[in-house]
């Protein structure tokens, strides 16, 4: 599921940024629960679509949510398969959903999310978690937005 791409567009996530911010934290030896909660502010902190930012890592056929920024969730633990966090992990894909509540497989977090992104963090073939933003915006993540979003994933895959 992908919405449409703004080709040439700047994005809103300053990706370059908040890798930088996080390779910083590294080099001054952050662990991964602190890289993780910066990475969740830095990419909230970008404004519009990025609502709310969950981190969900990688145990067993579980994904726990380690850290995040903006509304709170129930959801603290997702079985791999359930919902579009667990379908992400599932079928090794990225998921972009325009309108949540077209998606069958959507389990809300709150009633105001129009849309989600969840890009997951790899370190080679290996899933080590995801990224999980939620948007009070419908059609909130442009294919630049996706992208922005997948070099800080990619990042996290290297750091942690």
């Amino acid at each position: 599921m992908t919405t449409g791409s703004r080709t040439g567009a700047t994005p809103i996530l300053d990706a370059g940024r908040v890798v930088g911010r996080l390779r910083d934290a590294r080099a001054r030896g952050a662990r991964r629960r602190e890289l993780l909660l910066l990475a969740a502010r830095a990419i909230r902190e970008a404004g519009p679509p990025y609502t709310s930012v969950y981190l969900y890592m990688l145990h067993g056929d579980e994904l726990v949510l380690e850290a995040h920024d903006g509304r709170g969730t129930d959801h603290l633990r997702v079985p791999v398969g359930r919902g579009v966090c667990g379908a992400a992990a599932a079928e090794r894909k990225d998921q972009n959903v325009p309108d949540v509540s077209a998606a069958d497989n959507y389990l809300a977090c709150n009633l105001d999310t129009r849309s989600e992104l969840v890009v997951l963090i790899e370190r080679g073939d290996t899933i080590l978690g995801q990224i999980d933003v939620d948007s009070d915006v419908p059609a909130g993540f442009s294919d630049v937005e996706h992208a922005a979003t997948r070099e800080v994933a990619d990042a996290l895959g290297e750091l942690l």
